[in-house]
């Protein structure tokens, strides 16, 4: 009766370990792989009302094959909207944009720039990679 006591215990040993083996390999098949990449993004701090000021940002992701960089601006919290797009480069290149605005009120807009990855040069459905933090612009 012992012998099978000591059979089934290992037997039930045998397949917590091969349970947690298993359980283990699709937790780590699970874990996105790290892709590589940044977005920065460069604004004056202060502005006067009535004057231009420029917006630029680059950035890459190696995560797709093709990159644009496009600037965002909102002001009083109100949702984002773009202002410009930069060119389509391929991956390894910084992609850039630049923007002229004019502040036209006083007040602190802020802005951001995305990275959009693409599959090809006239690819219509870009995915987001990556967003910079916001950069605000005092004007007065």
């Amino acid at each position: 009766m012992s012998r099978t006591k000591k059979t089934a215990v290992a037997r039930v040993g045998r397949a917590a370990v091969i349970g947690a083996t298993g359980l283990a390999s699709v937790a780590l098949a699970a874990v996105p792989a790290s892709a590589k990449g940044n977005v920065d993004i460069t604004a004056p701090r202060t502005a006067r009302v009535g004057t231009a000021f420029t917006v630029a940002a680059h950035g890459g992701d190696d995560a797709a094959r093709y990159l644009r960089v496009c600037l965002e601006g909102r002001e009083d919290g109100a949702a984002w909207h773009g202002l410009n797009c930069g060119a389509v480069t391929e991956t390894g290149a910084d992609a850039r944009v630049t923007a002229r605005v004019r502040a036209t009120h006083a007040g602190v807009p802020e802005y951001r720039a995305v990275v959009y990855g693409l599959t090809g040069p006239h690819d219509r459905h870009p995915v987001r990679e990556r967003t910079s933090d916001p950069v605000a612009v005092h004007v007065r």
